[in-house]
């Protein structure tokens, strides 16, 4: 157990180092915030702070950077969560009121604006489709053998899709598709959406079957397709920092960015409403242990309306990125209300 003295300078090395890159000596935390402490206190108490695994010792300086155990004791117990500005809070603001069309868009727009206010390259997906109730379908005739597809949930989430057909659909036939697919699945889980469907659908239509066997196929890979979306902004600000000079760093970072797989477990890792931090080893993929990730789900109630995550280094602005996506995920809930209860 870390004595409140020890505590403190641990902070202020911590936040010494996430300012400056470079590793920290005894003489700067006397210089920079313990005037009334003396340098030799100051090196004993970092000398057992490195003991204690809560600092390291680089082999170019004197100074000591922080440990993954360090970084964990400074996010779990140190920092205060407020680090957000009044611009950054109406910037925010700005950004979050546009009339996105549908969550999946907000949460792009969320997205980008987590990355310009954090300069961290941010990754998100949209909701998990899985759960979600068909509000409604709707097909638009866009030419004798084409139609446009619109699915919308209980979510939010609005889907379109163009479908085409080896034969002309008539204008009739498409409104008696309208009827027919909303009087099957409206009120229905998005999963209902599937080939067996066209079964019961065509004993009461006398229309052509691949007309409707086209249809939910389109259908259906959509809403797959929509549960491996992935939304990536700020790819090259990670590139920009101290770290990124390895090449062996920014060739493994730019991996994990083009690896699918490694993006979604970092993305459905955690629980909803609560903010997860991974530093380092503390993440499962070996990959990834040189980063911190950064992540929150967004959601209302028990619907999951997208996960938003931010990967960087491990001397990463933890008190900026948390107090930002605070802001952010309330209010991406406000907006979300306000669009429900319209």
């Amino acid at each position: 157990m870390l004595d409140e003295r020890k505590r403190k300078i641990l902070k202020e090395i911590v936040d010494e180092y996430i300012e400056t890159a470079e590793p920290v000596s005894s003489a700067v935390i006397v210089d920079k915030y313990e005037s009334n402490i003396s340098s030799a206190t100051v090196r004993n108490d970092m000398a057992e702070l490195e003991k204690a695994g809560y600092l390291e010792k680089t082999h170019t300086s004197s100074g000591r950077v922080p440990s993954a155990k360090g970084y964990r004791l400074y996010v779990d117990e140190l920092l205060k969560y407020d680090n957000i500005s009044l611009e950054e809070i109406r910037y925010i603001q700005e950004k979050l009121e546009i009339k996105a069309n549908g969550i999946e868009e907000l949460t792009k727009v969320a997205t980008t604006t987590l990355s310009d206010i954090t300069h961290y390259t941010t990754v998100s997906i949209g909701p998990k489709t899985t759960g979600q109730i068909i509000e409604e379908i709707k097909f638009v005739t866009l030419g004798t053998r084409m139609i446009m597809g619109i699915i919308v949930t209980d979510a939010g989430m609005v889907k379109e899709t163009i479908i085409k057909f080896d034969e002309d659909i008539e204008v009739e036939q498409v409104e008696t598709l309208n009827r027919l697919f909303n009087s099957k699945l409206q009120g229905e889980p998005l999963e209902k959406i599937d080939t067996p469907l066209e079964e019961y659908i065509f004993r009461e239509l006398k229309y052509s079957i691949n007309i409707i066997r086209t249809i939910v196929e389109q259908m259906k890979k959509l809403i797959e397709e929509e549960e491996e979306r992935i939304y990536l902004e700020g790819t090259n600000k990670n590139l920009e920092l101290p770290e990124f000079k390895s090449l062996d760093l920014v060739k493994n970072f730019v991996n994990i960015l083009d690896t699918k797989e490694v993006m979604l477990d970092i993305l459905n890792t955690g629980f909803a409403e609560d903010i997860q931090i991974y530093i380092g080893d503390e993440n499962d993929n070996e990959d990834l242990k040189d980063f911190s990730i950064v992540s929150f789900k967004h959601s209302v109630g028990d619907k999951d309306l997208g996960t938003i995550g931010i990967i960087g280094p491990k001397r990463m602005n933890y008190s900026k990125v948390i107090s930002v996506m605070k802001y952010i995920s309330k209010k991406l809930n406000e907006n979300f209300d306000d669009d429900k209860n319209k």
